[in-house]
C-alpha cells in the first residue's frame, strides 16, 4: 500500500513469547472406518456448538440483520482501498517526495502512478460494493495491491506479503458471491449452472486458502489459547470443514484484536499511520470472513462432500 512515512514497522499486534503447547488427538484406527470412528466424537462436539450458534443465529434481533451482512462484508473488504487512496490524495506531498526522491523514481511517472492508481482503487471499491462490472473491479484493486508493491518496494516483508494475499483472497470472495443464478428450473426457480457452481467453487477454495494466510504471522505471537482456537479453525476455514462456525470464531478473534490493539484514533502521528493500515487491511479480511458465513464453502470443500457421502 501506499508510503507511511518514516515510524517503525509495527505488526498491529504486541509480541509476546507464547508458551508452546501441542494439540493432539488420539491415533484412529489404521483404514477408513477407523479414522470415521475416531473423527466422530469431535465431529458431535461441533455439532453441537454449532446447533447452540444456530439458535442464537435465529433470535429475532438478529435475524433484521442477516439481510444485510453481505453488504456490510463488502464495504469491510473494500474499506482498506478507500482509505488508501483518499491518504494518497490527502497526503500528496509526502507521496511524491518518498518516490521521487527517496526511490529515485521519475517525477512524471510517480504523478502518473499516483493518479492512476487512487482512482482505480477508488472507482474499483465503488464498482465491487455496488455488485457492477465485479470481474474488472476485482481485477484492478487486486493489479493495485501488485503494483503498489513492485513500486514501493515492499515485497520484502513477509508479514505484508502475508496480509495482502490474504486481502487478495477476501476479494475473490467477494467476487465469488456476485456469480449470478443464470438457469431455471422446472419450478421456475433461479439455480446455478453447472460450469458457474464449480467456478464460484475454485474462487471459494482460492479465497479461503488465500485469506488464512495472515494468520500465520498473527497466530504464533498470541497466548497459547489464542494460538489453539486460531490454528484449529484456520485449519477448518481453509478445508471446508464446519466452514461457517469456522468464519465466524475468526472473526470474533480478529475483529478483538484489531480494536484492542490497533486502535490508531488514541495514538499521535507517529503510529497512527501504521496502526491505521493494519487496521483496515484486518477488517478487509473480517468483511471476506463475514461474507464466508453467508455464501458459505462452496462446491470443493469437506462440507460439500459430506452431504454427498
Amino acid at each position: 500500500m501506499s508510503y507511511r512515512g518514516q515510524g517503525n514497522n509495527l505488526n498491529g499486534f504486541p509480541t509476546s513469547n507464547p508458551n508452546g503447547s501441542q494439540f493432539g488427538m488420539p491415533s484412529p484406527n489404521i483404514g477408513g472406518s477407523g479414522i470415521a470412528k475416531g473423527f466422530q466424537p469431535v465431529d458431535q462436539m461441533i455439532d453441537v456448538w454449532m446447533k447452540k450458534v444456530e439458535r442464537l443465529m435465529d433470535h429475532p434481533t438478529v435475524q433484521k440483520f442477516r439481510p444485510y451482512i453481505p453488504s456490510i462484508a463488502r464495504f469491510f473488504i473494500v474499506a482498506t482501498f478507500y482509505e488508501d487512496a483518499l491518504r494518497i490524495l490527502t497526503q500528496w506531498s509526502d507521496q511524491v517526495f518518498y518516490l521521487h526522491k527517496w526511490k529515485n523514481l521519475p517525477y512524471f511517472f510517480v504523478v502518473l502512478f499516483l493518479i492512476v492508481v487512487s482512482l482505480s482503487m477508488l472507482g474499483g471499491a465503488t464498482l465491487l460494493l455496488l455488485r457492477k462490472h465485479t470481474t474488472y473491479a476485482t481485477g484492478v484493486l487486486c493489479g493495485c495491491i501488485v503494483l503498489q508493491s513492485l513500486v514501493y518496494g515492499i515485497f520484502t516483508g513477509s508479514s505484508f506479503i502475508l496480509r495482502n494475499f490474504s486481502v487478495i483472497g477476501g476479494l475473490l470472495i467477494t467476487f465469488s458471491d456476485s456469480i449470478v443464478k443464470n438457469k431455471v428450473t422446472f419450478q421456475m426457480l433461479p439455480e446455478l449452472n453447472n460450469r458457474d457452481e464449480k467456478t464460484k467453487g475454485y474462487l471459494l477454495l482460492a479465497g479461503r486458502i488465500l485469506i488464512v494466510m495472515m494468520f500465520i504471522g498473527f497466530t504464533f505471537s498470541k497466548s497459547w489459547f489464542t494460538v489453539l482456537l486460531t490454528i484449529i479453525f484456520t485449519v477448518c476455514f481453509a478445508i471446508g470443514y464446519k466452514t461457517k462456525f469456522a468464519s465466524m470464531v475468526l472473526v470474533l478473534i480478529l475483529t478483538f484484536y484489531n480494536v484492542i490493539y490497533n486502535n490508531y484514533w488514541f495514538h499521535d502521528a507517529s503510529k497512527r499511520d501504521f496502526l491505521k493500515y493494519e487496521f483496515y487491511q484486518n477488517l478487509s479480511i473480517i468483511g471476506g470472513l463475514l461474507l464466508v458465513t453467508n455464501t458459505g464453502a462452496g462446491e470443493i470443500s469437506v462440507d460439500e462432500k459430506k452431504k454427498i457421502y
